[in-house]
């Protein structure tokens, strides 16, 4: 049986499971053994690879900026989580966290134009758990855990897309992202700001230069 697994990768990583009914199979935090960093991470991917099964499709969310440095905990926690789905599965994909928060349409930023602030801590965590609730009815026990749910459902969104379901069956904001996972060429991209010129305006490139002429008369 398919499974639907969304992978939140933490010092309490997220974990869910569902059937391809919707049905909620298992939801909760992997922890690991909290000792040093290295057994921390090791103990981690042992139990996330205790709890996968061949023919789960998984979305593990992928990096925060903030965690590029390898030797970041929270960057363990992410390699462990696809290290044990690599050995199960062989494959997943990795929404990026902007990603995950468009699937369920919240921002961190509020506010009108101009004055905007973010929110942070446990009121951000918050947006998501309440998005998860509206949407699929779903009152998950801890941001970690509303994460995985999301992550789970967008693994699915890609899977019955990539086999034939059409993608008008979503919502715009979510089609954006499912795209975007499977096509990323079809993403937008910024246009590069023009460069600057150093050159002097309304004046011809020889009129900037200071190298005098060999003809000129030179002047005492």
């Amino acid at each position: 049986m398919t499974r639907f697994v969304g992978i939140d990768p933490a010092t309490k990583t997220g974990f869910i499971a569902r059937d391809p009914d919707g049905t909620l199979l298992r939801a909760k935090e992997i922890t690991g053994i909290k000792a040093d960093t290295p057994r921390m991470v090791r103990t981690l991917h042992d139990e996330i690879l205790r709890h996968l099964k061949p023919g789960d499709v998984v979305g593990i969310e992928g990096f925060a900026l903030d965690a590029q440095d390898t030797n970041k905990v929270s960057s363990g926690c992410n390699w462990a989580a696809r290290m044990a789905t690599d050995r199960v599965i062989g494959s997943f994909v990795s929404p990026r966290p902007n990603q995950l928060k468009k699937y369920v349409n919240v921002s961190e930023w509020v506010g009108e134009p101009g004055s905007k602030k973010r929110l942070k801590g446990k009121a951000a965590k918050q947006l998501v758990i309440d998005a998860v609730y509206e949407h699929w009815g779903y009152r998950a026990a801890s941001d970690n855990i509303a994460d995985a749910y999301v992550l789970s459902m967008i693994a699915e969104a890609v899977y019955r897309v990539r086999n034939g379901q059409q993608l008008e069956e979503y919502p715009v904001y979510q089609q954006e992202v499912i795209m975007a996972i499977i096509d990323p060429d079809t993403v937008k991209k910024p246009k590069k700001p023009k460069s600057k010129t150093t050159k002097r305006r309304g004046k011809p490139a020889a009129a900037d230069s200071h190298t005098q002429n060999a003809e000129q008369t030179i002047l005492f």
